[in-house]
């Protein structure tokens, strides 16, 4: 695996970089926030146009110099970036844990930490990393409802949905996912690129926005909402909430 070590704790940067050379990994090591961030896009540039076939994983400390880990991981999500991402902190309560996740983290580690369990879940995540770096599929596709990337255009049983640019970039991140749940915080990330949002309830707005272009007329609803959590796309059996 491309590990992308971003870890201005030189004593633990030290540790980890030798310990997963040892292992037979390679290891690029940032020790700021926008170094980081512009090793892990590079990487990811790098993998998707075909310069190495490893998988690449992000390694992001929390508290960094520049950008701090959590602004680094939304940053990434802003810009499509899809590595997998494991967060390391010393901030260990609930909040700090759920924070790092919902800003697009795909794994949290608690400081200090056993290098054991450090690379199972690196290897978790190295083939989760794999199945993101293959070609993506130019057309996606839940129940009835297709969306085309190339033309980026919409139809639902044949018929083309008219949507604006924000809806169908927020189109395109339910369906990349088909049934996982998007808090506010992650569509905010993803699709207007801040977790801050000015307007509380833009998500809700556009999120209504769709669901009357999507679902409204057919006799099976795609968007689901999960009070106080968020939202999600997947056709559900009949009588399913």
């Amino acid at each position: 695996m491309n590990i992308v070590l971003i870890e201005d704790d030189n004593r633990i940067a030290d540790f980890l970089q030798r310990g997963l050379k040892a292992e037979g990994h390679r290891v690029q090591r940032a020790l700021t926030g926008p170094e980081g961030l512009a090793m892990a896009t590079e990487a990811a540039r790098d993998a998707r146009l075909g310069a190495s076939n490893e998988a690449v994983i992000v390694i992001l400390d929390v508290m960094l110099p520049g950008m701090s880990g959590l602004e680094v991981c939304q940053a990434l999500r802003a810009q499509r970036v899809a590595l997998p991402v494991l967060m390391l902190t010393a901030l260990s309560t609930l909040e700090d844990r759920v924070a790092g996740l919902r800003l697009g983290a795909d794994d949290y580690l608690c400081k200090p930490f056993e290098f054991e369990e450090l690379l199972a879940r690196l290897e978790a995540l190295g083939r989760r990393s794999r199945d993101v770096l293959a070609a993506p599929a130019t057309q996606l596709q839940v129940a009835d409802l297709v969306l085309d990337r190339d033309s980026m255009r919409a139809s639902r049983a044949g018929r083309a949905l008219a949507l604006t640019a924000r809806e169908l970039a927020l189109l395109e991140l339910l369906m990349s996912a088909p049934g996982r749940l998007f808090s506010r915080e992650r569509i905010l990330a993803n699709v207007w690129g801040t977790n801050e949002d000015p307007l509380t309830n833009i998500v809700d707005v556009y999120i209504r926005r769709l669901r009357l272009k999507i679902d409204e007329g057919f006799d099976v609803p795609l968007i689901h909402t999960l009070r106080g959590l968020g939202y999600r796309l997947e056709a559900l059996p009949a009588g399913s909430s």
